[in-house]
């Protein structure tokens, strides 16, 4: 299941959000998106924890937890919308 973390603080290192997931179980990958200009974390990122019922049980340990001086949220990432447009010819 893949999860998005927001409001994480700036600083937060992937290698720190994974751990704070993998203390719910493990850990399929965690990726923070990276301003492409500043490269600096914008305060989000995706984990994906391969077995449903530990990505659920994170989703409730961590959604509104404080991590540093940041109320983290939780849930799980939604999916992408259909690139292929309206289906109008």
């Amino acid at each position: 299941m893949k999860l998005i973390a927001r409001n994480l603080d700036r600083s937060t290192t992937e290698e720190e959000l994974s751990e704070l997931f993998q203390e719910y179980g493990s850990v399929q990958s965690c990726d923070l998106v990276i301003d492409q200009v500043t490269g600096v974390s914008k305060g989000f990122g995706f984990v994906v924890m391969p077995k449903v019922g530990e990505a659920k049980a994170a989703m409730k340990g961590l959604n509104n937890m404080t991590i540093g001086n940041n109320k983290i949220r939780v849930k799980k990432a939604e999916e992408p919308k259909d690139q292929g447009g309206t289906g109008k010819t």
